[in-house]
């Protein structure tokens, strides 16, 4: 589906890398007709092989075609197959349109060549000729093809469907600040009382509305009044106080937080009631060493879970550097250095003995183990401390395989920051990491915390601001 609607027949002519980065691109065009050159199906047969994602994707939109096709004849081909998947099925489709004949157009000389990209734009320009009452839309994620278009006067957009949100800035922060007169139009009604060394208290308002679950309030001031959102009822709502864990009395696993958000974020991980966390924020605000420091807490302190896995999507920063040997941790072990470093910090002091470090190291290893993606589906993790890492880079339907390999008394914590994605076509907007972290915004056992201050030194902090 597109965001710009104009008034007319309109017909939408799909790239190939729409289909292959959502199979069921196909069904979003509501009641709009989608054209699919032969050019995209020439592409989609020579990616159709492999185990990649890709490669899944390619298959299913195959088979969705097969489906639609299954007995038709030659005229109901030529004349557009319904995209409606059954007759109960009350939202309107439009009609599929294969090219079912040859379509040739001059394209500019400055255009040579068989590529790809330069037939669908001759297909393009030859439907426009040859429909010229019905305005023709090619929808791709290519932006290079997209200008190519532009320039040649055909109506390009990018494919808008997998946004979960319009503007990367109206994505859930987790945590709002109290107005000033907060407490004058609460304070009447309020009532409070502690329960278990826990301070807890009940509201009521029209802007309790604008709250949910685990949603983190506080005033302006670095140290002042914070507090949790434990439940939403109508114009009701129950608070309870946070953990102050900047205190050293409070450390996890000898860690301290060392601003508002980090206490937040320790809040959110230390808490066995909330089974999915995800915490965003640029390079050095300390979400790997605070979720690492919670899970050994929680795993080898506290017994809560049994072992903590790690997992990433390995897309490189730079080339490649080719096919690992080894196990299928030591594979991972090179995507693995930030865990690494981590780890060194949580137990690696001044004073620490090396043979200290050996043990160590030896219990950390049988408690922590490294993942691949690559093998998650089909698993059922019980009882695990599971973290995902670098999630931006993650497609909607990669979280959500992944997402659903919890067990019972399974914690998994994303995270990610945003402005980093690696992967082709995937951005801010509709990044995986952002889709769970707007679906799950409502629910109760979930919570989210965006890390604003880093706080990994000075140098890194002035980088990150100036560069």
């Amino acid at each position: 589906m597109t965001k710009k609607r104009g008034q007319g027949k309109r017909l939408f002519v799909i790239d190939t890398n729409v289909l292959m980065h959502d199979p069921s691109a196909i069904y979003r065009f509501e009641e709009h007709d989608i054209y699919i050159p032969m050019v995209v199906l020439e592409e989609l047969d020579n990616n159709k092989k492999g185990l990649s994602e890709v490669a899944r994707n390619v298959r299913q939109v195959s088979r969705y075609f097969a489906d639609i096709i299954a007995n038709a004849q030659d005229n109901q081909i030529k004349a557009g197959l319904s995209l409606t998947k059954n007759s109960s099925q009350t939202k309107t489709h439009g009609r599929l349109f294969f090219q079912t004949h040859e379509l040739t157009a001059t394209l500019p000389h400055s255009l040579p060549g068989n590529k790809p990209d330069n037939g669908i734009l001759e297909t393009v320009i030859a439907l426009q000729a040859e429909h010229a009452d019905v305005t023709i839309i090619l929808v791709s994620k290519d932006i290079n093809l997209r200008i190519k278009a532009t320039l040649l006067g055909i109506h390009a957009e990018d494919y808008f469907n997998d946004q979960v949100i319009d503007d990367i800035d109206l994505l859930y922060k987790g945590v709002q600040q109290l107005d000033e007169n907060f407490w004058e139009k609460h304070g009447s009604k309020m009532q409070s009382w502690k329960d278990k060394e826990k301070t807890y208290y009940r509201l009521t308002g029209d802007d309790i509305h604008q709250w949910y679950p685990n949603m983190f309030l506080s005033t302006p001031d670095e140290e002042g009044f914070s507090a949790v959102v434990r439940e939403i009822h109508d114009n009701d709502a129950l608070i309870e106080l946070t953990t102050d864990y900047r205190h050293q009395n409070n450390a996890v696993w000898g860690i301290t937080a060392r601003n508002r958000e980090q206490n937040f974020a320790l809040n959110l991980l230390m808490d066995p009631s909330i089974d999915f966390v995800s915490l965003q924020g640029i390079a050095g605000t300390g979400k790997t060493l605070l979720t690492l420091a919670a899970g050994l807490a929680q795993t080898i302190e506290k017994k809560l879970y049994r072992e903590i896995i790690v997992t990433r999507v390995t897309v490189p920063l730079g080339e490649d550097i080719g096919f690992l040997p080894g196990t299928e941790e030591e594979k991972m072990t090179p995507w693995m250095g930030a865990l690494m470093d981590n780890l060194e910090v949580l137990h690696c002091h001044d004073d620490t003995e090396d043979w200290e470090i050996s043990a160590t190291n030896d219990l950390l290893r049988n408690r922590i183990k490294i993942r691949s993606m690559n093998f998650m589906r089909g698993r059922t993790f019980l009882n695990k401390y599971i973290i995902i890492d670098e999630a931006q880079n993650l497609s909607a339907k990669q979280i959500k395989t992944l997402i659903t390999r919890a067990g019972p008394g399974t914690k998994i914590v994303c995270l990610g920051d945003i402005k980093q994605i690696d992967t082709p076509y995937l951005t801010e907007t509709n990044s995986g990491f952002t889709y769970a972290v707007d679906r799950f915004r409502p629910w109760s056992h979930s919570g989210h915390v965006t890390l604003n201050r880093g706080e990994r030194s000075r140098l890194a902090d002035f980088a990150a601001e100036q560069l």
